[in-house]
């Protein structure tokens, strides 16, 4: 078996655990598994540098999978089907890249020899593995729950959660030490700040569209302003830099320095539908390069602000270690998205056959 194996295990199961669930979620989840299996080197912060390479890039393809493609999906931008279909490939290749020149350096294959207990996790309690069975199912209920419903997607989220709640307390009823693993209990250990955040951006964004002039988080060095001043930036643009990809692949970069977030709220207030439509190349390049963009600097995504948290990473070591595979990936999948626009090339669209998939 190769040295490098866990390297690519490791960022296999991230990126489609981070479709599933979101790139926060996945990093903490996998960053934790990492520290248990593997003792304190090098070679444990390189595994998470791919944590966080796999979980912006499987987020950027799926609606639930990251805040911004969430953001689009809800206010109309992009639709399921087509989201999947056209970032699936370039989603891979951006993390492929970065797993196959790592996996070329001494780090990678010289420290993985002393990681071999690695691949013998320890086995999961039958009711544990039930309750992530029923979390997993729940998030991937939510592009059916609108689809089938037209109801809002926190909606389904709030239903998972319930059937979820019932769940932890039936599987837990009369075991007072095992309090602790019941909803209500992780409830408490909600990052209330992060949510706090998103919700602050997301309302001010709303905000621009009644108020004449507003200034707002130069503090994450990004400004919006009001919807006229906006529209004006995106006449700038378009007047300077022609290229609606370049504009995209642009964001993607500026969003590895400034949060995602009101970047993509931003652009969502400069183009409108009529600009750019549904599922329009302009939209999917967006969600996509504002989701890996993120990964070329560890303060660049939430992913990477958790792992520098658990890990105690330096951000120059980041820089040094990760960024250059991270930046290779991003500039191949950008490329691979073109290419596959030009090429018609997507996932098959029988997909549509299944029924989430096939809703907006």
């Amino acid at each position: 078996m190769p040295d490098c194996f866990p390297l690519f295990q490791i960022g296999i199961v991230t990126f489609f655990l981070s479709s599933v669930l979101d790139n926060l979620t996945s990093t903490i989840v996998m960053v934790s598994l990492i520290r248990k299996l593997v003792p304190p080197s090098e070679y444990r912060k390189l595994l998470g540098g791919v944590v966080v390479i796999a979980a912006n890039a499987g987020g950027a393809w799926t609606p639930i999978g990251d805040v911004t493609t969430t953001m689009l999906w809800i206010h109309g931008q992009i639709t399921t089907l087509k989201i999947m279909q056209g970032l699936f490939i370039p989603s891979v290749v951006s993390l492929a890249v970065p797993l196959a020149l790592m996996s070329l350096t001494s780090e990678a294959n010289g420290s993985s020899q002393k990681s071999s207990s690695f691949l013998s996790s320890e086995k999961m309690a039958p009711r544990g593995k039930l309750v992530l069975a029923v979390g997993v199912g729940a998030l991937v209920f939510v592009p059916a729950f609108k689809a089938l419903t037209g109801l809002p997607p926190y909606m389904g989220m709030l239903l998972g959660l319930g059937i979820l709640w019932i769940l932890t307390d039936a599987i837990h009823y009369g075991e007072p030490e095992r309090q602790t693993l019941k909803v209500p209990q992780a409830l408490s250990r909600i990052d209330t700040q992060g949510i706090l955040f998103f919700l602050g951006i997301l309302l001010s964004v709303g905000s621009l569209q009644h108020i004449s002039f507003i200034h707002l988080f130069f503090s994450i060095a990004t400004s919006l302003e009001s919807a006229g001043i906006l529209r004006q930036l995106a006449n700038y643009l378009d007047a300077n830099i022609p290229n609606a990809d370049l504009i995209a692949s642009a964001i993607g970069v500026v969003s590895a320095v400034v949060d995602n977030v009101p970047l993509v709220a931003a652009a969502m207030g400069m183009y409108d539908l009529t600009s750019y439509p549904q599922d329009s190349d302009f939209w999917q390049l967006v969600a996509f390069c504002a989701g890996t963009g993120g990964s070329m600097l560890i303060i660049g995504s939430a992913a990477g602000v958790a792992f520098m948290g658990m890990e105690k990473v330096d951000f120059f070591w980041y820089i040094r270690k990760v960024s250059g595979f991270a930046f290779a990936g991003y500039a191949a999948g950008i490329a691979c998205y073109l290419a596959t626009q030009n090429l018609d090339l997507s996932l098959p669209t029988s997909l549509a056959a299944i029924p989430f998939i096939s809703g907006s």
